[in-house]
């Protein structure tokens, strides 16, 4: 069986759901009925940082919302599919669109409507806080919650496996040199 890293090494795509991965998993909503929706801003750090090295995020979620897609534009994503009842269909069609297949595919939820997503994926993650069953049936688990800088994690593991990681704090540690 392939460690980790090595599995790592080969990501392309990192498919991502968002209430309960990008955000805490609550749901707010304003005197007015308006959805908002907490992001860390760490997450967002390490997405760009995903897409500065090659791979794609890219976010297939059950929900939408306005701030979501404020936000996912202010990220720079290309690529967001939101409602979608069937994830691995949408994955599928945007992976044949691609040239891809499950073997560059990294994939990241927290609940039984990502299950059949991450296990397809080569290589799959959980937040700590995420539903017991999808802990259990995935490759890594996060050491922080959903919301609190797990997607950044699994972003740092992809650009460690693949020698940007360095790179790029490089960039910052000798800028005060």
């Amino acid at each position: 069986m392939l460690s980790f890293n090595k599995k790592a090494e080969s990501i392309k795509l990192l498919l991502l759901d968002v209430d309960g991965v990008l955000t805490d998993g609550g749901i707010y909503y304003s005197e007015h009925g308006e959805n908002l929706k907490r992001f860390n801003t760490l997450d967002g750090q390490g997405l760009k940082f995903l897409m500065e090295s090659g791979v794609q995020p890219v976010v297939i979620s059950g929900r939408s919302s306005e701030a979501l897609k404020t936000r996912l534009s202010d990220l720079g994503f290309t690529e967001v599919f939101l409602g979608v009842h069937n994830k691995v269909e949408v994955a599928e069609q945007l992976m044949k669109r691609l040239g891809h297949d499950w073997r560059v595919v990294a994939s990241m939820g927290d609940d039984w409507p990502d299950l059949p997503m991450l296990l397809k994926a080569r290589l799959s993650f959980a937040p700590a806080n995420a539903h017991q069953e999808v802990r259990k049936n995935v490759d890594i688990v996060t050491q922080c919650l959903s919301g609190q800088g797990a997607v950044r994690e699994v972003c740092d593991i992809i650009l460690k496996a693949n020698g940007f990681y360095e790179v790029f704090l490089k960039k910052y540690v000798n800028e005060f040199e």
